[in-house]
């Protein structure tokens, strides 16, 4: 029994971990583009463009608007297309990243915000061009910030794929209901919740040790 558990909760883990890992790295690359992309097209942004804004804006809203279980029946036949299948870890990652990429981009577009306009203006003022201030200005400055808000992001996309093991994902999500709750074994139950937290802690610390080196970093040669 005791190894049964342990193999059971070393595959739910290493699911986890695949969805985890491919989904906060493909939210993060559609986040960032949409939070750059909402910054740089505001009104007095170095991009400026209200109407893509808004149409983005308003998109945005409407993802995150929809409760993730929803989402991902609604995306069924997108990861169905994509990966020729609606079951396990490699199809959840579809739903995964595009329900976190919206999330991720306001917590990016927010957190771009802080840097202070002076800089920016600076660099506008010597005839820097766009994509120079947003690699060179923003992103550098907000830095920290930016790897404390993706670690919130990563850690609410670890939280989704529970939900989505309640239909077939894989993962500690799917073991804890279905070998915990709907099989009525406690032990499974509580070991995939312990692990479910420690995994968030870790990613927590770790985000938290990244954001304060390079913190340290800046401080040490300003």
């Amino acid at each position: 029994m005791r190894d049964d558990l342990i193999d059971l909760l070393w595959k739910g883990l290493l699911e986890t971990l695949y969805m985890v890992f491919w989904s906060s790295l493909f939210a993060l690359v559609l986040g960032m583009t949409l939070g750059v992309t909402l910054v740089v097209t505001e009104k007095g942004g170095i991009l400026e463009a209200p109407r893509l804004h808004k149409v983005i804006s308003t998109l945005i809203n409407s993802v995150r608007s929809l409760p993730f279980i929803i989402l991902i029946v609604l995306l069924l036949p997108l990861s169905r297309w994509v990966v020729g299948t609606t079951l396990g870890p490699t199809a959840a990652i579809v739903s995964l990243s595009i329900g976190a990429a919206p999330f991720l981009g306001r917590i990016i577009e927010n957190t771009l915000k802080e840097v202070s306009p002076g800089k920016v203006e600076a660099a506008k003022s010597i005839g820097a061009p766009p994509l120079t201030i947003i690699f060179h200005v923003l992103i550098p400055e907000a830095l920290p910030a930016l790897v404390r808000g993706i670690t919130i992001g990563i850690i609410g996309i670890t939280e989704f794929t529970a939900v989505a093991g309640a239909i077939g994902a894989g993962g500690l999500g799917s073991l804890a209901i279905r070998f915990g709750y709907q099989r009525f074994r406690e032990d499974v139950l509580f070991a995939t919740v312990i692990l479910i937290i420690l995994l968030v802690q870790l990613i927590q610390w770790g985000g938290d040790f990244i954001a304060g080196q390079i913190s340290k970093k800046r401080y040490k040669f300003e």
